[in-house]
């Protein structure tokens, strides 16, 4: 007959490692590393930091409330990520929005996920781990990009790989930043979606890229909308004749032959009193007038 296991020992093995860790991962590392994570431990809520990489910096207090309410009936069901400071402390990885949540429910303990990470090793842990699991908007996604390339030292195609993102995507994510900060504040308050920034971060002229962006936000303007505004701004500015170079004198006599003779006209100058009058019709009718008016 099979000797019962008492409820007191169940879960020795990861009590023991907390207990003596640091111990342990001199003698045998790989094995504390592996046990720790992907077992789940229940640690006192008191005993964890906040992270001070947290990618995330505004949390909707109404939500709060709801994951706190459901907290008191049901418990946690995913466990947050830590890391282990001392016997006594923690340090937050991941999952801030549900330690806020369980510290407003009154919970004294809180299922988690231990690792073993140097401060490196954690800066890129938490910003993976963020990007994969919280409900970033696009401008935090960007600055979290932007922090794991500057900070851990990463290139685009690194960081890519460490997300499971293609390289455009992290791109397009990057050239956000690029954006006027109250084009990205309405990003972030979703008055424009990621598809209107990626057209509106296109626009060089800056002039033009705000009243793009104030005309979409008023007229509510789709996506597709913007971008035909945008083409359409884009031909104008291609189609637009170079101003005239005249002096004043020569441009006051180019706009007495225009109201003269009710007709585009140019006056283009050579040099040394040279130069040459060009008059421009469009039809027959057009052309019989300018002649009527030069005959009469």
């Amino acid at each position: 007959m099979a000797k019962k296991v008492k409820k007191k020992e169940l879960g020795l093995g990861i009590k023991a490692l907390l207990s003596n860790i640091d111990h342990q991962v001199e003698e045998n590392p790989e094995t504390v590393v592996k046990e720790l994570s992907s077992t789940v431990a229940f640690i006192p809520v008191k005993m964890v930091e906040v992270n001070p990489f947290q990618p995330r910096k505004e949390f909707d207090e109404e939500a709060l409330k709801e994951l706190s309410e459901s907290l008191k009936v049901h418990g946690l069901i995913q466990p947050i990520t830590v890391r282990r400071l001392d016997s006594s402390h923690y340090q937050l990885i991941s999952g801030e929005r549900r330690l806020r949540a369980a510290k407003l429910a009154g919970l004294e303990e809180i299922p988690a996920y231990i690792r073993i990470a140097d401060d490196q090793e954690m800066l890129e842990m938490a910003l993976v781990e963020n990007i994969q699991r919280e409900q970033l908007n696009a401008i935090e996604v960007a600055i979290t990009y932007k922090r794991l390339i500057d900070e851990c030292k990463l290139t685009h195609e690194e960081l890519s790989d460490r997300i499971g993102k293609n390289r455009t995507s992290v791109t397009n994510y990057l050239r956000l930043l690029k954006l006027p900060p109250e084009i990205q504040q309405a990003l972030k308050l979703k008055l424009i979606s990621m598809g209107h920034a990626r057209a509106l971060v296109g626009i060089d002229n800056i002039l033009l890229q705000n009243a793009l962006f104030k005309e979409t936000v008023d007229k509510g303007l789709s996506v597709r909308a913007l971008e035909k505004l945008i083409r359409e701004a884009s031909e104008t500015k291609k189609k637009k004749p170079a101003k005239s170079a005249l002096p004043d004198d020569y441009q006051e006599v180019e706009n007495q032959l225009k109201s003269f003779l009710e007709a585009r006209v140019e006056l283009k100058l050579k040099g040394k009193g040279k130069g040459h009058i060009i008059i421009h019709f469009d039809s027959d009718e057009s052309l019989n007038n300018v002649l009527d008016r030069i005959e009469n």
